[in-house]
């Protein structure tokens, strides 16, 4: 038996998936984050949900003395400090398999609506304009797309890239990563010697904060439409800016921003803010690519088949 704290709103098959299991549910989705450490305290919770509400570290796990396991609904755990749950033995599990698709399938969107010049000319028609010839675009197919990053999402996205008759080349960091049909692996070196699109799909980390950087981009030999579905974090936007307004960058379609709590926004943050919002070959939209209501329930699938592994 389980008894498990839920913190976020999730898809209402939860219990059905997880009840089975022998897991009691205390579905508490209204608790601010200030509230999580006293509802831990209150009772002998094995197991913790969580989406993105919440930073899960050191000092939180010491409210929950019972915990063996931190569940993410979700791929990204750049809110979860794992050296502390190794410290404190607590297992975490994380769901991207539930989004991977989701993500593919808007990787694809983004880089046609960037390509294709799809967004700005349903403006331009919108406001009255006939524009044909200005919004004359880029083919997918005959194009070299890099993949930073050859994970979940990575794999999901070129997948999808083979109807498109282009070559995806992929690099990745981790040697475990294996290769599969869909992209060839190669050295960064040879990514930036070939790409003609980027597209970033590493998770987020102290290690990977601003990977991408004025001095990665300035090693690609041709200008780059750029994407990033993965975390806003992983971009030095200051780089992307400044790259825009050169034509070193061709476009860039952007689903996470350095700062996605817009009222929040630094000085410097909104400077670059404006230019994004504004420049007629940037796409952007709210973190929204792995948020499809097939996801939102996969998820929950993918999270209880790995807890039934668990749980034995």
């Amino acid at each position: 038996m389980s008894l498990c704290l839920v913190i976020d709103e999730m898809h209402p098959s939860l219990p059905e998936y997880l009840e089975p299991l022998g897991v009691t549910l205390h579905y508490r989705p209204e608790l601010k984050a200030a509230d999580v450490p006293a509802a831990l305290a209150a009772h002998p919770y094995d197991g913790l949900l969580v989406r993105s509400k919440l930073r899960v570290t050191r000092e939180l796990l010491a409210h929950g003395p019972h915990l063996r396991y931190v569940g993410r609904a979700g791929a990204g755990v750049d809110n979860i400090d794992e050296a502390a749950l190794a410290e404190a033995n607590v297992t975490l599990l994380n769901a991207p398999e539930g989004n991977r698709d989701a993500v593919g399938e808007y990787a694809v969107g983004l880089l046609l609506a960037l390509l294709r010049n799809i967004t700005r000319a349903d403006q331009e028609v919108r406001q009255g304009q006939w524009r044909r010839e200005a919004n004359r675009g880029e083919e997918i197919g005959g194009k070299t797309i890099g993949l930073l990053g050859y994970g979940h999402m990575g794999r999901a996205f070129a997948k999808r890239l083979q109807a498109f008759d282009c070559t995806v080349l992929a690099h990745d960091h981790d040697p475990r990563v294996e290769p599969n049909h869909h992209a060839t692996l190669v050295t960064l070196a040879e990514l930036q010697a070939r790409a003609e699109v980027l597209s970033l799909h590493i998770p987020y980390s102290a290690a990977n904060h601003h990977f991408v950087n004025e001095e990665l981009l300035a090693g690609f030999r041709n200008p780059l439409w750029l994407l990033n579905t993965a975390r806003g974090e992983v971009l030095d936007h200051a780089a992307v800016v400044q790259r825009l307004q050169t034509g070193q960058l061709r476009g860039a379609a952007l689903d996470v921003l350095e700062n996605e709590k817009l009222i929040t926004l630094s000085p410097e943050q909104q400077t670059r803010y404006d230019y994004l919002r504004t420049a007629p070959n940037v796409v952007l939209s709210p973190h929204v690519g792995g948020w499809s209501f097939q996801s939102y329930e996969r998820i929950n699938r993918v999270l209880a088949e790995k807890l039934r592994v668990f749980l034995g």
